[in-house]
């Protein structure tokens, strides 16, 4: 299974990276994403998950071909 993550904003500088593609036949949900992908990192609290484009849940079903994508919390001024 190949998984696509994309991260924006204040995520992309803390982890350094923008996008990565993991090999993971093990990940079912949105949650192992992250975890497969950042084992050092904790989900961040309030952080906008996409799947595909469209706003998702941590526990949301990932499959085969999926692009995950992880923004910060947004704030106006």
């Amino acid at each position: 299974m190949a998984i696509t993550i994309r991260y924006f904003a204040s995520l992309r500088e803390q982890l350094g990276v923008e996008q990565l593609t993991i090999e993971a036949d093990h990940i079912k949900t949105v949650s192992d994403v992250w975890d497969q992908a950042n084992p050092d990192t904790p989900l961040p609290d309030h952080v906008l998950i996409a799947v595909n484009l469209n706003y998702a849940q941590a526990q949301a079903t990932v499959r085969d071909g999926d692009e995950v994508a992880f923004f910060p919390p947004v704030t106006g001024g």
